[in-house]
């Protein structure tokens, strides 16, 4: 379009030319390229985007513009976070690009403009510059472990939580080389099992039915220093996937479940763990008792018959949770569990043991002899405890023994120290002494 529009009072505003951009080609969003952009790649939905931009009435008033405030502008696209012109106009620009945007009211500020400097119903023109942009970091550090960009927008709200039952497609690639490609259908939290790396499961949680994205997924998160012999994947591989979400269904919330449904779950779930546990894959079996303790803990509609099974479960969960995390080497972790568990049952053998075992860990020697030597005390058919007394007390003679050694040198170098000072002073007194000499003695 080169028509031209004329503001209230008369004067030429901007031409309204340029290209329609917009899905439905309403003649809302019109753009001109005044500068082309690099390469081929463009932002996707969810990417972080850098720009400056410059923004005007139609008539050519300033209304914003962050150049003038000297600092990018950067905003994630198609989250409705900026007008709906930007989220559909930035999407079509190259990095180094510089383009102008017409927007009509519907795709800017609407009926209610932006007071004050925003009429109602106004058109806006845009210079807009795009500088750089990146996936979204969707892991709960931010520690760019896990990066997505979407390829395809999903369907409404919901993302699978732990436990949901899925159904994706996935294909797993490492420098450019496909090494896994398939249909699964599986419950979160049982993907490990099935190959996948942890930063999947992570990925697939924060997706909507329907989406299709891209995941780089560093090694943290994917197979780790160890690398997949079975997939000839190398330790410290960076891996991109790509999954598609077809198909998800929630698993219940605590608040969902009748106390019937969270003892029938948490039985079954903790089987499912003891043999995560039995097949050597900690992480997941941790991952099974923990929805015990969520769906159990704080449980206040228990029936007499019901407390003691209740209990038994939480028990036997923070047990193997402290298994587990001995076996990770999270000793703390572990220790908080046997804590726990000794809250529900203050001379459970192996919470004792497992306390003492975390303790030891932690090198807090003394405790640990604390908790096997009460250990002893009640089951004194424990040779394990009785050994591990024993090792307690070997590692504190020896940490005495180097406490010693070190309190020994530092007294030395304090004795040496001091030694130092008195030499000097001595050496002072014969300085001044021989002064004292050399002019005839000391002057009154």
């Amino acid at each position: 379009m080169t028509a031209e529009e004329q503001t209230s009072e008369g004067q030429h505003s901007i031409p309204m030319e340029g290209e329609d951009i917009t899905p439905k080609k309403d003649g809302g969003v019109l753009k001109l390229a005044k500068r082309e952009g690099t390469g081929t790649e463009l932002p996707m939905t969810g990417d972080k985007v850098f720009v400056h931009y410059v923004g005007t009435l139609l008539d050519g008033t300033p209304f914003d513009s962050s150049r003038d405030r000297g600092e990018k502008f950067s905003f994630e696209l198609g989250k409705g976070q900026v007008i709906k012109a930007w989220d559909i106009g930035v999407a079509t620009m190259k990095v180094g690009e510089l383009s102008q945007l017409i927007c009509k009211p519907e795709y800017a500020y609407g009926s209610a403009g932006s007071p004050p400097k925003i009429p109602p119903n106004a058109t806006l023109v845009f210079q807009v510059e795009l500088f750089e942009f990146h996936g979204e970091d969707i892991t709960e550090e931010e520690n760019g472990g896990i990066i997505r960009r979407i390829v395809t927008k999903g369907e409404g709200y919901n993302k699978p939580n732990e436990g949901a039952s899925v159904e994706v497609v996935v294909q797993g690639t490492y420098e450019g080389r496909v090494f896994d490609e398939r249909e699964m259908k599986f419950d979160i939290g049982d993907g490990e099992g099935l190959g996948l790396p942890t930063g999947v499961e992570k990925a697939i949680m924060a997706m909507e039915q329907g989406e299709e994205s891209l995941f780089t997924i560093k090694p943290k998160y994917g197979f780790g220093k160890a690398g997949r012999a079975g997939y000839k994947i190398p330790g410290e591989a960076i891996l991109e996937y790509r999954i598609q979400l077809t198909k998800f269904e929630k698993s219940k919330e605590a608040w969902e479940m009748s106390t019937l449904e969270k003892l029938e779950q948490s039985a079954i779930v903790k089987e499912k763990g003891t043999q995560y546990f039995k097949d050597g894959k900690y992480k997941q079996a941790s991952v099974a008792y923990k929805r015990i303790v969520s769906w159990l803990e704080h449980e206040s509609a228990l029936l007499p018959d019901d407390e003691p099974i209740a209990k038994a479960l939480r028990l036997a969960a923070h047990l193997n949770l402290a298994m587990c995390y001995l076996k990770m080497q999270e000793p703390s972790q572990a220790l908080e569990n046997c804590d726990k568990a000794l809250d529900l049952d203050e001379s459970n053998e192996k919470a004792l043991f497992r306390r003492g075992e975390s303790r030891f860990a932690m090198k807090e020697f003394e405790r640990a002899r604390g908790d096997f030597q009460r250990v002893v005390q009640l089951y004194p058919a424990n040779k394990a405890a009785k050994s591990q007394v024993a090792l307690c007390q070997k590692q504190i003679k020896e940490q005495h023994e180097k406490d010693k050694r070190l309190y020994a040198n530092m007294f030395q170098k304090f004795a040496e120290a001091d030694a130092k000072k008195e030499e000097g002073k001595d050496e002072v007194k014969d300085t001044i002494g021989s002064m004292d000499v050399e002019n005839g003695g000391a002057q009154e």
